[in-house]
C-alpha cells in the first residue's frame, strides 16, 4: 500500500476491478444503461402518485419516499464509479470520500427503516382494514416518515463519524469501488477492536430490528390473508404484499451479508458486488416490481402518458 505522512490522507486510490479491464468496460457499459433506467423509473413512480388522485394514499406517500431515497442512493455512488471505470484515474478525495459515505449510509439506513413502516403500513391495511383511516391518516404517515428519515441520519452520521476518525496510518489504496465503512474499517490500523464492536452493534440494530418487525408484520398479515373468504381479496392482498416482500429481499439479503459480518471475515470482492447490487440493481429493480406488479400504477402511467401526449 502506499504510504503518506498523514494519517488521513488527501487521496484515497479506489481499485476497484484494475486488475480485470475486461470487467471495468462491461460494468461501465451496464451502468451507462442502468443508472438512467433507475432515476427515471424512480421519477415515474413519484410523478404518478403525485399527480394521480387514485394514488393519494399512505402506501403511495411511503413509496414516494422509497423512490426518492433510491434515486439518492444509486447517485450517490453512481456517477463516482463511472468516472473510475471510464478512466485510468482512480482516485476520490478524502473529502469527497466523507461525503459519499455520509450519504451513502444514509440513504441506506433510512431505506432499511422505511422498508419496515412500508411492512407495517400494509399490517395495517391488511389485519385492521376498519381502522386503516385513522390509523394512518396523514398527520401520522408524516410523522413516521419523519422518524424514519431522522433515524437514517442519526445512525450515518454517529456509524460514519466513528469510521473516519480510526486512523489509516497513511494506507490510502481502497480495495473497492466506492467509499463504504466495512472497507474503510478493514483499512484502519491499531487497535480498532473496541470500534468494530460498537459499529458492528449499531449495524445489527439499523438492519435486524426493521427485518424482525418486517417478518413479524408479514406473520400477521399472512395469517390474515388465510382468512379472508373471497379468493379475490386474497389475490388482491397477496399482490400488493408481495412486491414489497421482493423488495425486502433484494435490499436486505447483500445488506445482510455486508453489515452482519465482522470486517475481518469479508472477502476481497464481495464488497464490490455486494455495493452493485443494494446501490444500483436494487434501485433499478424497484419502479418495475411495483408497476409490474401493480393495477393502480400502471393505470396512472397510462394516464399521465396520454395526458403528456395530448398536450403536445
Amino acid at each position: 500500500m502506499a504510504l503518506i505522512n498523514e494519517s488521513h490522507p488527501e487521496v484515497f486510490i479506489l481499485l476497484g476491478f484494475a486488475d480485470r479491464p475486461w470487467l471495468e468496460l462491461s460494468l461501465f457499459i451496464i451502468l451507462l444503461i442502468t443508472y438512467p433506467m433507475a432515476i427515471m423509473g424512480n421519477m415515474s413512480i413519484i410523478l404518478v402518485s403525485i399527480l394521480d388522485p387514485c394514488l393519494h394514499s399512505p402506501m403511495y406517500f411511503f413509496l414516494t419516499n422509497l423512490s426518492f431515497l433510491d434515486i439518492c442512493l444509486t447517485t450517490s455512488i453512481v456517477p463516482q464509479m463511472l468516472i473510475n471505470l471510464g478512466s485510468t484515474k482512480k482516485a476520490i478525495s478524502y473529502v469527497g470520500c466523507a461525503v459519499q459515505l455520509y450519504f451513502f449510509s444514509m440513504m441506506g439506513s433510512t431505506e432499511c427503516l422505511l422498508l419496515a413502516l412500508l411492512s407495517f403500513d400494509r399490517y395495517v391495511a391488511i389485519c385492521r382494514p376498519l381502522h386503516y383511516t385513522l390509523i394512518m391518516n396523514q398527520r401520522v404517515c408524516i410523522l413516521l416518515a419523519s422518524i424514519v428519515w431522522l433515524g437514517g441520519i442519526t445512525y450515518a452520521v454517529s456509524e460514519v463519524t466513528t469510521t473516519l476518525q480510526l486512523p489509516l496510518c497513511g494506507n490510502n489504496k481502497l480495495d473497492h469501488l466506492v467509499c463504504e465503512t466495512p472497507v474503510l474499517l478493514k483499512s484502519a490500523c491499531g487497535e480498532k477492536e473496541v470500534n468494530e464492536f460498537i459499529i458492528s452493534m449499531v449495524c445489527i440494530f439499523m438492519v435486524a430490528v426493521p427485518l424482525c418487525l418486517i417478518l413479524a408484520s408479514y406473520a400477521s398479515i399472512g395469517h390474515a390473508v388465510l382468512n379472508i373468504k373471497s379468493s379475490e381479496g386474497r389475490k388482491k392482498a397477496f399482490g400488493t404484499c408481495s412486491s414489497h416482500l421482493i423488495v425486502v429481499l433484494l435490499f436486505y439479503g447483500p445488506t445482510i451479508s455486508m453489515y452482519l459480518q465482522p470486517p475481518s471475515s469479508i472477502t476481497k470482492d464481495q464488497p464490490k458486488f455486494m455495493a452493485l447490487f443494494y446501490g444500483v440493481v436494487t434501485p433499478t429493480a424497484n419502479p418495475f416490481i411495483y408497476t409490474l406488479r401493480n393495477k393502480d400504477v400502471k393505470g396512472a402511467l397510462r394516464n399521465l402518458v396520454r395526458r403528456i401526449s395530448s398536450s403536445k
